[in-house]
């Protein structure tokens, strides 16, 4: 569970975000952390059992820093106003699909798959839906995914206009293939987050990605 003084921490970093702000907030931010750390633990704890590839994970390899890389950034605000949770079997650094929660007042949300790969591999995935598209359609199309995520996300921003190249228009797939990230989601209310069950409620649903999940690694790690 969430507690209403680490959303009202982050309400106030967002108004507040500096340096000399958040050296004078030490006592909170240590607060902040540690419900940050209790969160990530209990949903190992949940979802470990429900999905065992992820038995190796710790906290270590499904947080994140506060600190902002602002190296590239035209915004220059020091610290991070959410927290995210990245649960995958190849941990946070590698190219493989997992399970992510993000805690944000008024913008927390559920979502699994694989975001924006790079070349390589989204020519993994399209190979692997141009051989296995029907597999795909069932886990899209399962009672669970539909009531919880809807349908794959699709917009402008991740779906090419034309097939893309090697592919025909009229593929019984071109919807799947024309995309360029491989994603769920689903929002997550204040009031979720602040429930006792949240947790485990959330990892019940982050759960039905599991098969997104496994089709996607599988098009990422089969030779």
């Amino acid at each position: 569970m969430i507690t209403p003084n680490t959303l009202k921490f982050q309400d106030d970093l967002k108004k507040n975000n500096n340096r000399d702000w958040f050296q004078a907030n030490q006592d909170r931010y240590e607060n902040y952390k540690k419900d940050y750390k209790d969160t990530v633990e209990k949903f190992l704890e949940e979802i470990k059992p429900l999905d065992d590839r992820l038995e190796q994970l710790e906290f270590k390899d499904c947080s994140y820093r506060i600190n902002r890389d602002i190296r590239f950034s035209k915004d220059k605000t020091p610290y991070k106003t959410h927290l995210g949770i990245w649960m995958c079997e190849g941990k946070k650094n590698t190219n493989l699909a997992g399970y992510y929660v993000h805690i944000e007042k008024g913008a927390s949300f559920l979502a699994g798959g694989l975001y924006f790969p790079d070349a390589a591999d989204l020519k993994k995935v399209r190979r692997e839906i141009d051989g296995f598209y029907e597999e795909l359609e069932e886990i899209i199309a399962a009672e669970d995914f539909k009531k919880v995520f809807g349908k794959l996300e699709s917009n402008e921003g991740n779906t090419l206009k034309t097939s893309p190249k090697d592919f025909d228009k009229d593929h019984p797939a071109i919807e799947f293939l024309k995309l360029k990230s491989f994603l769920a989601s689903a929002p997550i209310s204040d009031k979720e987050l602040t429930d006792k069950n949240f947790v485990k409620k959330t990892a019940k649903k982050l759960i039905v990605l599991k098969p997104l999940v496994e089709f996607l690694n599988r098009a990422l790690t089969t030779e």
